[in-house]
């Protein structure tokens, strides 16, 4: 049973709210009539949903909207009003209440804000709880979800993770797949030793063997010292090949070797090395077809394939949007020093009926840029939709560009995000002449983070200063 509090100083509309919520729902109610007994109220008891009038003697709506967010964040507070004011209540929304209604209201518009108020006041706690609770049975903070496909993962990745079994994870990008990679290993009896990534569609093949086997010196032009592999590096720990469909036929075979034997020979060597390492490979492609076109070898499929985790796609699993997009809220408010407190109930029902072609990272990605455009305590369609600086000409870059839309997905998204990375970071440094902690604190960004994202779009803020020769 939920609790509710009417507050207004008119005793007759108490007497009407408490009549028609009695007779609808057998929640608790609570009446009070003098705003100033709401402090020694709320030190008595808490509540799900507070209903407070606007205009009050001794205190006014907004102030108990204040007191009550301050004393429980989660409690939802819908603001009464009179047309007249319904601009104060619109303010009111902005600071956090929940809903408005205006006076006079019909039965069914009160019964109807009171019932989502409380939907989506439980909907907050359930996340909460099942988030606290996931992290408890799983050990897996990062990968989030309480629907039946989710909690057959999870009992997946704990079965698997102890063994040193070779496991191929499938699904669509943006999936999670490496997450799961990196669960496996931080469960196994290997956590102590590296967990070594490779994603073999972003390595020329001219060079893959040499990053993979290592090399030795005076083995190619430009081979000036002998360079261990990555297998090395993992040796005792994990491996895990991302987007393994795209390995080239050769590595195949020298990859299939490793996996059969242990065994491996750097670039320009002569001698066998071997290395003890568990495989986890990953693909969002279809291998059984690939081979069919001989694209893929079938022996090394096998290989690959001694245990299949697939992991759904967010279509499949509309019901941890909710949790996922909260988790992700929370992400984004601690990197970029941000205080959004909660997502509007107009942008999670856009949320939930999207259909996310790019699944989680989609989703990440929307609420990261959402969290950087916000300047309130809600988080708002506005603010996920809008593409940040230069919003028209981006939406006309992106909309023209054949070259993006001529690329895989992946490729395609990290392009664009690479782009407005440097594009933004290249005009915030601009404006604080190359002064990365005023460019910091203009962007909201914490400096560390920016100075990240500089190394990773190649800008020297020694560009920007004003004294920098042309």
């Amino acid at each position: 049973m939920s609790s509710i509090l009417a507050l207004d100083d008119e005793h007759d509309m108490l007497a009407l709210m408490s009549r028609i919520i009695s007779e609808k729902s057998s929640n608790e109610l609570t009446t009070l009539s003098d705003p100033r007994q709401l402090t020694s109220l709320l030190e008595q008891k808490s509540f799900d949903v507070v209903l407070t009038d606007l205009k009050m003697p001794g205190k006014n709506g907004i102030q108990v909207l204040e007191e009550i967010k301050q004393k429980s964040p989660g409690t939802a507070v819908i603001i009464m009003t009179a047309y007249g004011t319904i601009e104060s209540a619109l303010e009111a929304t902005r600071k956090g209440a929940f809903d408005y209604i205006t006076k006079p209201f019909r039965k069914e518009r009160l019964l109807r804000v009171i019932e989502q108020a409380l939907n989506w006041q439980q909907l907050q706690q359930e996340n909460i709880y099942l988030r606290q609770k996931l992290e408890e049975k799983t050990s897996l903070p990062t990968l989030v979800g309480v629907t039946h496909v989710m909690q057959i993962l999870f009992e997946q990745i704990q079965k698997v993770a102890k063994t040193s079994a070779t496991v191929l994870i499938t699904g669509d990008s943006g999936t999670g797949k490496e997450l799961v990679a990196r669960a496996l290993h931080s469960q196994s009896t290997r956590s102590a030793q590296q967990f070594i990534p490779i994603d073999c569609s972003t390595i020329p093949e001219s060079i893959i063997e040499s990053e993979l086997f290592g090399h030795m010196k005076g083995a190619f032009t430009g081979a000036i010292r002998n360079k261990k592999g990555l297998v090395e590096e993992a040796d005792r720990g994990t491996l895990f090949l991302d987007e393994i469909a795209d390995l080239n036929p050769s590595m195949q075979v020298k990859l299939l070797r490793l996996l059969q034997e242990g065994e491996y020979k750097a670039v320009g060597s002569n001698s066998i090395s071997r290395a003890d390492i568990r495989f986890i490979a990953a693909t969002n492609r279809n291998l059984p077809e690939r081979i069919k076109t001989g694209e893929f070898r079938q022996d090394l499929f096998y290989r690959l394939n001694v245990i299949n985790i697939r992991l759904p796609g967010l279509a499949e699993r509309r019901e941890d949007i909710p949790l996922l997009a909260g988790h992700f809220l929370a992400k984004y408010n601690k990197l970029y020093g941000k205080s959004v407190k909660k997502i509007s109930e107009d942008l999670m029902r856009n949320l939930l009926g999207r259909q996310w072609p790019g699944n989680v990272r989609e989703l990440e990605n929307s609420i990261e840029r959402g969290v950087i455009m916000s300047s309130g305590e809600c988080l708002e369609i506005e603010d996920v939709t809008s593409s940040g600086l230069d919003v028209n000409s981006s939406r006309q870059e992106i909309g023209e560009s054949s070259e993006l839309f001529s690329m895989p997905f992946k490729e395609a998204k990290d392009t664009l995000i690479d782009r407005f990375h440097s594009e933004y970071i290249s005009r915030v440094l601009s404006r604080n002449a190359g002064n990365v902690s005023k460019a910091a604190r203009e962007s909201g960004l914490k400096r560390q983070y920016l100075h990240r994202l500089m190394r990773e779009t190649r800008l020297d803020s020694k560009t920007f200063k004003k004294d920098h020769p042309d």
